[in-house]
C-alpha cells in the first residue's frame, strides 16, 4: 500500500507532519480529515525502483504539453455534459493519465475540489499548467451553469492556438536547419581540407590567389583561436538574451521583430489572429472585457501589442470605445479596427472577432505558404555562394598551374 507524507494544520490550529499508508490520495486525505487535520500537502512517497523511475533527467522528461491539456479539456467537457459529477471526472481523468506529473496535479484538484473550493480556484493553483485564460474561463462558465460549452470553446481555442503555432516553428526551422547545416560543413572544411590543400599549394612556390589566401587565413585562425570564436558567440548570445530580458530590451527588440521585411509581417498577423481568437473566445464566455483584455495583452507575446491593447484597455475603462485607442497605436492593421467599431456598434463584437481570426489565420497560411516559397531559392542560392565559393577558391591554385603548364 503507498505511503504518503503529508503537513497540514490540527483543528487547534497546530502544526502537524507525518506519514500514512493509504490506497489512493483520496483516501489518505479522508483519512486525515477523520483525524480532524486539514492537509495543505500530501506527496506519495517513493522507495526503491518506484524512487528511481521518479529521478527526472535533463531532457528525457517528457513534460504536460499543450495537446495533454486539449485532450483532458475535451474529455472533462463531454463527461459534465453527460452529467457526471465534477470530482468523479476528475478521479476518472487523473487515473487514466499516463503523464505522472500532469496525473498528479489532476488528483491535487480533486482534492481541492473536495475540501470545497471552486474548480476554477483548484486550476489557479497551478500556473504553469493552467493559464490565466484557463483559469477565467473555467470561472465564467462555472459561474453561467455552462462549464460544459466553456471546455468544449476552450479546447477548440487551444487546438487552432497550437495549430497556428505549428505553422511559424515549421517556417522557421527549415532555415535555421539549412544554416546550422552549411555552418558545419564550412566549418569542417576549414578544420580539415583547407590545411590539405594548404600544405600542397607550400609547393608551388608561387604566391596565392587572393581569394585562396583569404581561405587559407580563415583556416589557420578557426585551427589555432577557435576557443574565441566560440566564446565570442556564446557571450553575444548570452548578451542578447539578457538584454532581451529587461523591460527596454524586449520593446526594442520586440518592435525590431514586427519591423523585420518578411517576418515581422508573419509575426503581425501572427499577433492578430492570437488577439481576436483569444478575445473573442473570453468575451463569448462572459468574461467582462476589461479583465479579458488585460488577460490577451499577458499572451500577446509581444511587449509592443501587449503595450498597445493595455493602452486600449486604459481608454476603454474612461469611456472610449475599442477600436478608437487601437487604430491610434498603429500596431494593428486598419481593416481590424474598423471591423471591431462594426462589432461595438452592432453588439456582436465576439462574432466579429471571431471572424477577423479566421481571416488572419488563413493570412498566416498564405505567408507561410509564401515564405517558405521565398527561402528555398535563397538558400540554395547562400549555400552555392558559400560552399561553392570556398571550393572555388581551394582550386584556383591549380587552375592557375595548370594554365601556366599548358602555356
Amino acid at each position: 500500500m503507498p505511503r504518503y507524507a503529508y503537513s497540514g494544520k490540527t483543528a487547534g490550529g497546530q502544526v502537524a507532519k507525518g506519514e500514512i499508508d493509504a490506497a489512493n490520495l483520496t483516501q489518505a486525505t479522508a483519512a486525515l480529515r477523520r483525524q480532524q487535520i486539514v492537509p495543505s500537502s500530501i506527496d506519495e512517497k517513493k522507495t526503491g525502483l518506484a524512487y528511481l523511475s521518479e529521478i527526472k533527467i535533463p531532457g528525457l522528461g517528457k513534460g504536460i504539453k499543450t495537446k495533454d491539456i486539449v485532450i483532458f479539456t475535451r474529455q472533462f467537457a463531454t463527461m459534465i455534459d453527460a452529467g457526471l459529477p465534477l470530482v468523479q471526472c476528475l478521479d476518472i481523468l487523473a487515473g487514466q493519465q499516463e503523464k505522472k506529473e500532469f496525473k498528479k496535479i489532476l488528483q491535487e484538484v480533486k482534492a481541492s475540489v473536495e475540501e470545497g473550493s471552486t474548480f476554477a480556484d483548484a486550476l489557479r493553483k497551478h500556473p504553469k499548467v493552467f493559464d490565466d485564460l484557463f483559469v477565467n474561463l473555467v470561472a465564467a462558465g462555472e459561474v453561467g451553469g455552462i462549464l460544459d460549452t466553456i471546455l468544449n470553446r476552450l479546447s477548440t481555442f487551444m487546438e487552432k492556438a497550437e495549430k497556428l503555432k505549428g505553422k511559424i516553428k515549421g517556417a522557421l526551422t527549415y532555415p535555421l536547419a539549412v544554416i546550422v547545416i552549411a555552418a558545419l560543413v564550412v566549418t569542417g572544411l576549414l578544420l580539415w581540407v583547407v590545411p590539405i590543400f594548404e600544405d600542397m599549394f607550400a609547393g608551388f612556390g608561387k604566391a596565392l590567389p587572393l581569394p585562396t589566401q583569404i581561405v587559407v587565413n580563415m583556416s589557420k585562425f578557426l585551427q589555432h583561436w577557435w576557443f574565441l570564436l566560440i566564446g565570442a558567440l556564446v557571450g553575444i548570445g548570452v548578451g542578447l538574451f539578457r538584454f532581451y530580458k529587461t523591460d527596454r530590451g524586449r520593446l526594442m527588440m520586440d518592435a525590431i521583430f514586427l519591423k523585420l521585411p518578411v517576418f515581422g509581417d508573419l509575426l503581425r498577423k501572427t499577433a492578430v489572429a492570437r488577439f481576436t481568437r483569444t478575445l473573442g473566445t473570453m468575451l463569448s464566455s462572459g468574461v467582462p472585457i476589461l479583465e479579458a483584455l488585460e488577460i490577451v495583452a499577458k499572451t500577446a507575446g509581444n511587449v509592443v501589442i501587449e503595450n498597445a491593447v493595455m493602452k486600449a484597455r486604459a481608454s476603454l475603462s474612461e469611456g472610449k470605445t475599442l477600436s478608437e485607442p487601437l487604430a491610434e497605436t498603429r500596431v494593428f492593421p486598419g481593416m481590424v479596427t474598423q471591423m471591431i467599431t462594426v462589432g461595438e456598434s452592432t453588439g456582436a463584437m465576439d462574432t466579429m472577432l471571431s471572424k477577423i481570426a479566421d481571416f488572419y489565420e488563413d493570412e498566416v497560411d498564405a505567408a507561410v505558404d509564401s515564405l517558405t516559397a521565398l527561402i528555398e531559392p535563397l538558400l540554395m542560392a547562400f549555400l552555392g555562394v558559400v560552399v561553392g565559393g570556398l571550393v572555388i577558391a581551394l582550386y584556383l591554385p591549380i587552375f592557375q598551374l595548370a594554365g601556366a603548364i599548358s602555356g
